[in-house]
């Protein structure tokens, strides 16, 4: 004689073996996907990507305030200058910022800057110094004429500061790879 069990005790047993076997595959995969998560968040290479953005947007920024400036509002501008810079381009602007205000003034000119494209040349994290490398159009509008715009590829040395990456040197990038 078998003893075997009727069906319904059989899908009894199943049950919860099954619902065992779901809860284990579903620990093991919580495991592996929060395992995979918190190593990407604490991945090296995500951070450097992130500071290289910060540092691109700063330099970007910073390149298209000091390419900007409007006789009618040049306190405020020259502002914007001296906040966006650091080093030794901010002391001059601060040492020469009556006399370029008085040219500005007396020749009545609207600049304005729109930064086209930029990429970060080079970043060190340890020193606090980055170049960031940018095509910027930049438009004269002249008190008397139509205005007219050319396009220039400028360098911007940024270093870190308390207040985050500022402009410390800003030049044309030089041409034919020299």
């Amino acid at each position: 004689m078998t003893t075997e069990r009727p069906p319904a005790v059989r899908e009894e047993r199943a049950l919860p073996r099954t619902a065992a076997a779901l809860l284990c595959a579903a620990a093991v995969a919580a495991a592996w996907f929060g395992w995979g998560w918190y190593a990407a968040a604490h991945d090296s290479s995500l951070r450097y990507s992130w500071l290289r953005e910060q540092v691109l947007q700063a330099g970007e920024q910073g390149v298209q305030n000091l390419s900007t400036l409007d006789y009618r509002t040049v306190d405020a501008g020259l502002k914007v200058w001296r906040d966006s810079s650091t080093g030794e381009l901010h002391d001059q602007l601060v040492q020469g910022g009556a006399q370029f205000k008085a040219d500005v003034q007396r020749g009545r000119t609207v600049t304005t800057a729109k930064v086209l494209d930029g990429a970060v040349g080079e970043l060190d994290e340890r020193a606090g110094r980055a170049t960031v490398l940018t095509a910027v159009q930049i438009t004269v509008t002249p008190a008397q004429g139509a205005p007219s715009s050319k396009q220039s590829r400028l360098v911007a040395r940024l270093t870190r500061t308390p207040a985050g990456w500022k402009v410390s040197a800003l030049g044309q990038a030089p041409a034919n790879g020299s």
